[in-house]
């Protein structure tokens, strides 16, 4: 891994570590004043969604453009000039270490094994592309899901500040919040994969070696996993609110059963 890459993944990680113990705190007492009467679990997985969601935005953002601009990456995808995708990569490296320290510091209250397999899986996918600048089509491609998060990190909000789901918003969201998981994390699987099988047998596909090729695959396969979990919960959860059947009383602004965002205490993605 080069200094550049290093240096973006040590920033971004004291970044949204300051994110998460300075601005979202001041922010969040000037924007609402409800953000002070939650108790402080709830203050702790606050912060932590408000990270997520300038994450997701500033990733997300990017993968857009390189996806739209950058035409070498899209003309070679296994070995592409790399240094746009790495940048980027590092970026949500710093984030997932971040998060991952959040979890392990207040695993009582947040802890989740899903997003722990989730985020282990993403690290030693995107090692791959900061070693050795491979896939970085893929890599790009995987990213954009985190547009869909902060439509799941609004949800919770919501919840948090005691909107009934009847209210507009939260039925606006909810529905914005499905549509665009759907899009971004379930309805692109085919062609993503279809890009993958077709990488399969190729001379560019035979030099990245076995160690990269099974991390690769391995990798796409437990997160598409978790993907189409959360995508399941949050069609049932969607369902039940413009059916009108979501009649149970939430216990402390959450759900007892699992979300309707698919994510049961936090909000951490990929």
């Amino acid at each position: 891994m080069e200094t550049r890459e290093l240096t973006v993944v040590a920033g971004s990680f004291v970044t949204f570590q300051l994110l998460f113990s300075v601005v979202s705190p001041r922010l969040s007492t000037v924007i609402t004043p409800g953000y002070g009467r939650l108790p402080s679990t709830k203050l702790t997985e606050w912060n932590s969604r408000l990270v997520s969601t300038v994450h997701a935005l500033v990733v997300g953002l990017f993968c857009l453009y390189i996806l739209w601009f950058d035409d070498v990456v899209n003309a070679n995808p296994v070995w592409g000039d790399p240094s746009l995708v790495k940048l980027n990569v590092a970026i949500t490296c710093g984030y997932l270490l971040y998060d991952l320290v959040l979890l392990a510091c207040n695993w009582s209250t947040m802890g989740d094994s899903f997003f722990v397999c989730h985020h282990l899986a993403a690290l030693y996918a995107y090692g791959y592309v900061l070693t050795r600048g491979v896939l970085p089509y893929f890599a790009n491609f995987r990213l954009i899901s985190e547009l869909s998060t902060p439509f799941v990190n609004q949800r919770w909000f919501f919840e948090m500040l005691k909107y009934p789901r009847s209210h507009r918003l939260v039925v606006v969201n909810g529905v914005a919040m499905a549509v665009v998981f759907f899009l971004v994390r379930t309805a692109v699987m085919p062609s993503y994969w279809g890009s993958v099988f077709a990488t399969f047998g190729t001379e560019d596909f035979a030099r990245l070696g076995l160690a990269a090729q099974v991390a690769w695959i391995t990798s796409c396969i437990a997160l598409d996993i978790l993907n189409t979990i959360w995508m399941y919960k949050i069609a049932r959860g969607c369902y039940k609110v413009l059916t009108g059947r979501s009649g149970r009383k939430p216990k402390d602004g959450a759900e007892k059963e699992a979300p309707a965002d698919g994510k049961p205490v936090n909000n951490h993605t990929d």
